[in-house]
């Protein structure tokens, strides 16, 4: 998807996962050539050709997820990073190192224990010869999603004046994580300020499949998921209805603490956006929609279609045919138009500059 994102301006040198259903999805989208499958850590350095103007990484974000065990990088799957960032100091030894790197993650980045993680990966960087910075980009911005996700931004070059400043992208949690950056770190830090977002004009509704396509759960099954609803949300869910107007809900099933006890609640918004979108087998269950009109409620689970389009997918695009694995692969991703923005008020305009000047 950061692929997608990047657009046709840019061409791939080298492609990494280990899940084989994303390797599989990549091949079928976009060919195998430059996909190279398995663990990070078993790659070397000899297998990535000439140098990039670009470097992305989104490792796993288990780790920092708010719903996982908040093991940070150094725990789990998120070690990942540690694999990719292997390859760009022996790159930067080569003296091949990445002009750009972004690096992209849930905002539990910031502060996974107590913002140690991210100090450490801030220093990273700048041993590596990298001044970087971050914002905080949710998807809803372009797409009736809330996803809201870190990007770290770090470049070898200084970048021209029009692109630093105060952002509202940078956020509460970027600039206390900026602020918790001991002095040398504070240092190489960018306040990156790109243009601002247009104001996003579509919502859910616009994204889902016709009724008569979907395949709806049992009226059983309905009633038992609003009776998991604590009375708030039930109560949204009687307004709606008594709107007379037809009102679609995004509906999670989340483990909730009452009383000392572990108790399984639904929880749905009406504000013409998804929850945020993760795997089946997440934090969080498969995500429900929710539909009322004239009086009748209706339930049923998001397909992996609609799933590819909250995250900015055409349909165009290839997916494994099960609902679950096409949402396993889409509900790992980034979303497209988030990279398409960095790429067209960011990245190209500091690559470009670069090119230009190295050519006087």
């Amino acid at each position: 998807m950061a692929r997608a994102g990047l657009g046709e301006a840019w061409r791939c040198l080298f492609a990494n996962d280990f899940d084989p259903l994303k390797a599989k999805t990549y091949a079928a989208n976009w060919g195998s050539d430059d996909f190279t499958p398995g663990d990070v850590w078993a790659l070397e350095p000899t297998q990535l050709p000439g140098r990039a103007d670009l470097a992305w990484a989104s490792s796993p974000c288990q780790d920092f997820s708010l719903a996982g065990e908040r093991a940070g990088l150094a725990g789990g799957r998120s070690s990942a990073f540690w694999g990719f960032w292997r390859l760009m100091a022996a790159l930067n030894g080569e003296g091949r190192a990445p002009r750009a790197i972004v690096i992209e993650n849930v905002k539990g980045l910031l502060s996974s224990r107590g913002g140690a993680d991210f100090t450490a990966l801030c220093a990273a960087l700048g041993e590596q010869g990298y001044r970087f910075g971050a914002l905080e980009i949710d998807a809803a911005a372009f797409l009736p999603q809330s996803r809201p996700r870190v990007f770290v931004l770090a470049v070898r070059e200084a970048p021209p004046p029009s692109l630093i400043g105060e952002s509202p992208l940078q956020s509460s949690a970027v600039r206390a994580a900026r602020d918790r950056l001991p002095s040398d770190l504070r240092a190489l830090w960018i306040n990156w300020s790109p243009a601002l977002p247009a104001q996003r004009n579509s919502d859910l509704a616009g994204v889902l499949e016709p009724d008569d396509q979907a395949r709806w759960r049992t009226p059983q099954q309905t009633r038992a998921l609003l009776a998991q609803m604590n009375p708030s949300h039930r109560a949204q869910v009687e307004q709606a209805k008594s709107s007379g107007e037809r009102r679609i809900g995004a509906v999670f099933r989340r483990i909730r603490v009452e009383n000392g006890r572990r108790v399984q609640r639904a929880e749905v918004r009406f504000d013409g956006l998804a929850g945020c979108l993760r795997t089946p087998r997440g934090g969080s269950s498969r995500q429900m929609l929710l539909v009322i009109e004239h009086g009748k409620i209706r339930s049923r689970l998001m397909s992996g279609r609609e799933g590819a389009r909250l995250m900015g997918l055409s349909d165009e695009y290839i997916l494994p045919k099960a609902a679950t694995g096409a949402l396993h692969v889409v509900g790992d991703g980034v979303a497209v138009p988030a990279v398409r923005y960095l790429a067209l008020h960011l990245l190209e305009p500091l690559l470009q500059r670069q090119v230009a000047q190295a050519a006087e």
